[in-house]
């Protein structure tokens, strides 16, 4: 019984992990609430007023969410530098509340500068953010200058409450964070093999949904990957310990993603494309068969299952015989005599998972330090000794400074003038809608500005907004008539509220504004303000501060969403052409490079386009065909980074694998394809640039080799096939682009 309850308890924390990856929301939850509630407990017995005891609640919210750094001595002091900006911020919009004129001009002016205050960082960011939000939160409580010290006091509960939250009772060290994010990309590998089983024994008519398992299963470890780089050096205080534990977990997730093209094949009539993987909806190839037939294929099977079970375990502190014989025999499959007969797709299966298991293997040493080595067998010694080899080999390097815009054209700048001249239409705009709480457009016209950069997402966001205001309209009409007159039920509801507003905020918008408006109806029941206009009046203001974003980004300074991804796609390029010559470099005998990085800054990059591309290919855009070309092009440069991961990967091995050889005509071979990303680079940037991408004979057969020569060893086919399918994709990527292709020459 208790080994049962143990396994039902791992399997939650498992999915737990896997569902929040750090459990980053659950703690943006758990402390922001448990700040409200500390700051309610102590206000309530000093006697303080409803309305004191919303701006408390209010400021502690504030308080809490606005600071983003992740070492805590940096929160420590952006929190000490907050109290003062939030009571000179509540103190002037007491003073000011009565002057009207004045008292919008300065809005605007904080508005300005609280969005100029991001050049400086997190906590310029945080700063701005504390003082609007409080600016803000005198206007909804009707602050005056005969209730100030009250408010003061109150705002200082509240900034304590929320210190000692975050310091004391939810802590959040960035060794803590790091630690909870590797056990989720652990949970997220795990599942991610599980729905490749599932791909190896889907019928016909479930193969579409057994792949689109696998797809996101890729996606969501590829998410977690780029979560824990970018902690890595905050969490980590060695920075050797640092850049090992990067490595392994490119390691694992391209030993992951690539088993599972592997096993695609496997079940196919061809060689699968790669772009099946990463393409949102494509339609699964032809079937060879029901299945992976005969005896290979429940070996397939349990080997699979056994690598699940190996991902779990590790890093769980659980050794033993019974692990070690499931991982050397895995890591068996790394050499040819031990593969089983079966059909050359499914021995690549087989290679793959030896692959993994070494990924996996690697990962361990890396996280938990050297494992008990008794029962290793030759296959798994080799294994260690080349993961020690790298290891030794890996060494930091310094990072490259970005370019840095100036005046007008730096984002912060230009987002704080569109900002500033929104929110004045949105003043005006409010006041002609009601003179009481016309700063509801203006919320919301900052709000769309938060995180955007272009007009496209902006009208997303404030289209969002607007659906998660309405359908929030409703539902605060129904827990206010629930509510009545019970304060302390309308404040245990509004704390749920909240924290299903921070848990849900990372996964949609629309939802974390459903709960915002929701809440907003039971602080107005505490208020004695709630009426039915009045929550119609919170969807009439909401949509104007929408409007008025939109139409100040569209014509203030505009960043046009064509511009705006073009620019990023030309950076992703730039980054794609970089990573492939310097692994095709370090592959032909070239000095080593720092591929890490480079393969990091790829996949940054692709991530800010992917993210920039969501007003294009959201279901609402009316443009089908654009829709679709967006999604196809960020599909194939997802193809392209894969490939061009693997092969940085596999140039990082060459010092220290004796499998591994230079192969001077590499570079040659390669040039084509470095020659096409940086052609089609240049026709992003400019529509009139006259070269055409290369096609002609495939790679392999660019390195010459006459009948005489021995067949490439398996790496080397290995580097050949992933250069032939990088050069493939960038190709394809011409015709959506609208590059010209030569005719092949000969």
């Amino acid at each position: 019984m208790r080994a049962a309850g143990r396994a039902v308890r791992a399997r939650l924390r498992d999915r737990i992990a896997a569902s929040d990856p750090g459990l980053l929301r659950l703690t943006a939850g758990l402390r922001t609430v448990g700040a409200i509630a500390l700051t309610l407990a102590v206000l309530a017995p000093l006697g303080a007023d409803v309305h004191l005891l919303v701006a408390g609640a209010m400021a502690a919210m504030v308080a809490t969410f606005a600071i983003r750094e992740k070492q805590l001595g940096a929160q420590a002091v952006t929190l000490a530098l907050g109290l003062p900006v939030a009571l000179a911020s509540v103190s002037l919009g007491a003073v000011l509340n009565t002057r009207l004129v004045v008292g919008d001009v300065f809005f605007v002016v904080l508005i300005f500068c609280a969005v100029y205050g991001r050049r400086f960082g997190d906590r310029g960011t945080a700063l701005g953010l504390i003082g609007f939000q409080v600016y803000f939160l005198s206007l909804f409580v009707g602050a005056t200058v005969d209730t100030l010290p009250e408010l003061c006091g109150a705002m200082a509960v509240a900034f304590c409450s929320s210190a000692l939250m975050r310091f004391a009772v939810v802590p959040a060290t960035p060794a803590g964070v790091l630690l909870r994010l590797r056990l989720a990309f652990r949970a997220r590998l795990a599942q991610l093999v599980s729905a490749q089983i599932e791909l190896l024994d889907a019928p016909a008519d479930e193969m579409d949904k057994a792949l689109e398992a696998v797809r996101e299963g890729t996606a969501r470890l590829h998410e977690t990957a780029m979560m824990i780089q970018g902690r890595l050096e905050e969490g980590t205080p060695d920075e050797s310990a640092a850049r090992l534990v990067q490595r392994r977990i490119a390691d694992a997730e391209i030993a992951a993603e690539r088993l599972g093209l592997l096993l695609l094949t496997a079940r196919s009539a061809e060689r699968a494309d790669t772009l099946t993987l990463h393409l949102p909806g494509a339609p699964a190839p032809s079937l060879a068969g029901p299945a992976v037939p005969d005896e290979a294929g429940a070996t397939l099977r349990r080997d699979l299952q056994a690598l699940h079970a190996l991902v779990l375990r590790a890093g769980s502190g659980d050794t033993g015989t019974g692990l070690a014989h499931v991982r050397n025999r895995l890591l068996g499959y790394r050499d040819e005599e031990n593969l089983p007969p079966a059909s050359a797709a499914v021995q690549d299966v087989f290679r793959g998972i030896g692959e993994s298991a070494r990924a996996v293997l690697g990962l361990r040493i890396a996280l938990d330090g050297p494992q008990d080595e008794s029962d290793d067998t030759p296959a798994t010694a080799r294994s260690r000794e080349e993961l020690d080899a790298e290891d030794a080999a890996i060494d930091g390097g310094e990072e490259r400074a970005p370019e840095e815009e100036t005046g007008l054209r730096r984002p912060t700048t230009r987002a704080a003038v569109q900002v500033a001249v929104g929110s004045s239409l949105a003043i005006v705009g409010g006041e002609l809608l009601s003179t009481q709480r016309w700063y509801w457009a203006v919320l919301t016209c900052w709000i769309v500005f938060l995180n955007t950069a272009s007009t496209g997402e902006i009208l997303v966001k404030g289209y969002r907004r607007l659906l998660g205001t309405v359908f929030g309209v409703v539902a605060g009409i129904l827990l206010a008539g629930l509510v009545g007159k019970h304060t302390w039920t309308a404040f245990a509801l509004v704390l749920v509220l909240i924290f299903a507003m921070f848990y849900s905020a990372p996964l949609s918008y629309t939802l974390m504004s459903f709960f915002v408006t929701a809440m907003l109806g039971l602080l107005y029941t505490l208020l004695h303000t709630y009426s039915l206009d009045v929550l119609v009046l919170r969807i009439e203001e909401t949509a104007l501060g929408a409007v008025c974003g939109v139409v100040a980004a569209a014509l203030v300074l505009p960043v046009r969403t064509d511009r705006r991804t073009n620019e990023l796609l030309g950076t992703v390029l730039e980054r794609l052409a970089e990573v492939t010559e310097a692994a095709v470099g370090q592959l032909s005998g070239g000095p080593a490079d720092e591929l890490l990085d480079k393969a990091r800054d790829l996949d940054q990059a692709l991530a800010d386009l992917r993210a920039a591309t969501q007003p294009l290919i959201h279901p609402v855009t009316p443009l089908r065909t654009r829709r679709h070309t967006a999604r196809y092009v960020v599909a194939l440069l997802e193809t392209c980074a894969y490939h061009a991961r693997t092969l940085a990967a596999t140039a990082e091995l060459l010092p220290t694998h004796p499998s591994i050889a230079a192969d001077p005509r590499l570079r040659g071979a390669a040039g084509r394809t470095v020659r096409n990303i940086e052609t089609i680079a240049a026709r992003v940037a400019d529509a009139h640039a006259g070269a055409e991408v290369e096609t002609g004979p495939s790679i392999a057969s660019l390195l010459g080799s006459d009948a005489g020569t021995p067949r490439y060893g398996r790496i080397t086919d290995r580097v050949l096939r992933h250069l032939e399918r990088l050069d493939e994709a960038v190709v394809g990527l011409a015709r959506p682009l609208d590059v010209p292709v030569a005719a092949p020459k000969g």
